[in-house]
C-alpha cells in the first residue's frame, strides 16, 4: 500500500477512535491497535516490529485524543481535578515500567494479551459497570497503587487506560460521567510517559519503517491524531446528552469480534 493511500485509513480509524474516547473515557487504543496491526501488516512492515509499533504508535495518538476529550469534559463541568492528581504520580511511574516489559515480551504474546484484554473489556461492557461500594473514599496510597497498575497495563497495551480506571473510579464511589471524565484526563500522562519510554527504546531497533520516531511511526500518528481532535469533543458532548446503553452493547460487540478475530486469526 502507498504511502498516499495510508492516510485516509489512519484518519478513519482516528475519527472513531475519538469519538469512543470522548464517549467512553477508552482512550481510543481499543480500536488503534487493531486497526494498526492489520495496516501495519498490510503496508508490509516487518512482522517483528508490528506489535511493539502498533502499541507505541496507539499511545501516543492517545495523548492528542485524551486531551481534547478531557478538555471537552472540563468545559461540561464534570471533571475532577483532584482524583486526576491522585492517580497520576502512580500512572507515570507505571507508564515507563509497562513499555519496558512490552518491549521484552515476544510479539505474538503482546497480541495474545491485547486480545484477552479486549474479550474482558467486552464482557464488563455488557454486564455493566459496577454499583459504587459505599465506603470511604480510598487512602492516597491506594491511588498510588492503582495509578500504577493502571500506567503499567495501559503502557502494555497501547491504551489509554480508561477501562481500568472507570471501574475503579466507580468502586470508589464515583458517578459514572465524572469516572469518564476522570479517566480521560489520566489518558494524556500514561500516553506521554509511554511514547517517551517507546521513543527512547526504539532508536536503535533494527527493521523499523522510514518514518519512525523510535517505535512511533509518525504518519500514522499525524493523521489519526488530525482525525480524533475532531471527533473526541463530538463524544464527550454525546456522553452528556444521549444515553449510552445501546451504544456500550455494540461496541461491546464489536470489542468482542475484534478480540476473537486477534485470539484465533493469523
Amino acid at each position: 500500500m502507498g504511502p498516499l493511500w495510508q492516510l485516509p485509513l489512519y484518519g478513519a480509524a482516528g475519527a472513531l477512535a475519538g469519538l469512543v474516547a470522548g464517549l467512553f473515557g477508552l482512550g481510543g487504543g481499543v480500536v488503534l491497535v487493531p486497526a494498526l496491526l492489520f495496516l501495519y501488516a498490510w503496508q508490509g512492515f516487518p512482522p517483528e516490529s508490528i506489535p511493539v509499533a502498533a502499541v507505541a504508535t496507539s499511545l501516543a495518538t492517545v495523548a492528542v485524543t485524551a486531551a481534547a476529550s478531557a478538555w471537552a469534559h472540563h468545559k461540561l463541568g464534570s471533571l475532577d481535578w483532584q482524583a486526576v492528581w491522585r492517580l497520576a504520580p502512580g500512572v507515570v511511574l507505571g507508564s515507563g515500567g509497562g513499555a519496558w516489559l512490552a518491549e521484552r515480551l515476544p510479539g505474538g504474546w503482546l497480541k495474545t494479551l491485547f486480545a484477552a484484554y479486549l474479550l474482558a473489556v467486552a464482557a464488563q461492557m455488557v454486564r455493566g459497570f459496577p454499583s459504587p461500594a459505599g465506603q470511604a473514599p480510598p487512602r492516597l496510597w491506594v491511588y498510588g497503587g492503582a495509578g500504577s497498575l493502571i500506567g503499567a497495563l495501559s503502557a502494555m497495551l497501547g491504551i489509554g487506560g480508561g477501562t481500568l480506571t472507570v471501574p475503579f473510579l466507580l468502586w470508589s464511589g464515583f458517578p459514572i460521567r465524572r469516572a469518564v471524565a476522570v479517566a480521560s484526563a489520566l489518558g494524556v500522562p500514561i500516553a506521554l510517559a509511554g511514547t517517551l519510554s517507546y521513543a527512547l527504546l526504539g532508536l536503535n531497533a533494527p527493521s523499523l519503517p522510514p518514518g519512525s520516531l523510535g517505535y512511533v511511526y509518525l504518519p500514522a500518528f499525524s493523521a489519526i491524531s488530525a482525525a480524533s481532535l475532531v471527533t473526541a469533543p463530538m463524544g464527550a458532548r454525546l456522553a452528556h446528552r444521549l444515553p449510552s446503553e445501546v451504544l456500550k452493547r455494540l461496541f461491546a460487540l464489536s470489542l468482542a469480534l475484534i478480540g476473537l478475530k486477534l485470539w484465533y486469526g493469523h
